[in-house]
């Protein structure tokens, strides 16, 4: 081999090398890409605006597991509760109820029944109270 034609080797092994290292850079840059959209297809999905849309009018009180695959759950609606039967493909209602009176809600500062301590003097004497009748009614509580 003369020098003139290993030097012409020399370059074209020097190109191919070069072509392999952007068409690298490519295919990582293409992955990369790749993730980045599929990433924010899982966020959309997760957080998406349309997450929650219909928990205005409907929401779920209440679920329970019968079965494997089946549940018994409670949905409010407007004003009346539906108990639905789901599972195996296909929902069931069971029975329509009526939602229970909500007790007045006190305002968020104020702790029921004053300070814990007031309240937890409250139950020491109630649950004294309850040992004394235990004893006066024949039980000593043994």
């Amino acid at each position: 081999m003369n020098e003139a034609t290993l030097q012409q080797a020399t370059q074209a092994g020097g190109s191919d090398s070069i072509g392999l290292l952007m068409m690298g850079k490519t295919a990582v840059s293409l992955l990369v890409v790749v993730a980045i959209i599929l990433a924010c297809a899982w966020l959309l999905k997760r957080l998406g605006p349309n997450r929650r849309a219909g928990t205005q009018h409907l929401r779920v009180v209440a679920s329970t597991p019968v079965g494997q695959r089946e549940r018994v759950v409670i949905v409010a609606v407007a004003d009346r509760w539906l108990v639905l039967g789901v599972g195996g493909g296909q929902v069931t209602r069971l029975d329509t109820l009526e939602p229970p009176t909500t007790p007045e809600v006190e305002p968020p500062g104020s702790a029921p029944g004053g300070s814990f301590a007031s309240r937890f003097a409250q139950a020491l004497k109630q649950n004294a109270r309850g040992v004394v009748r235990g004893r006066h009614n024949g039980r000593d509580g043994s």
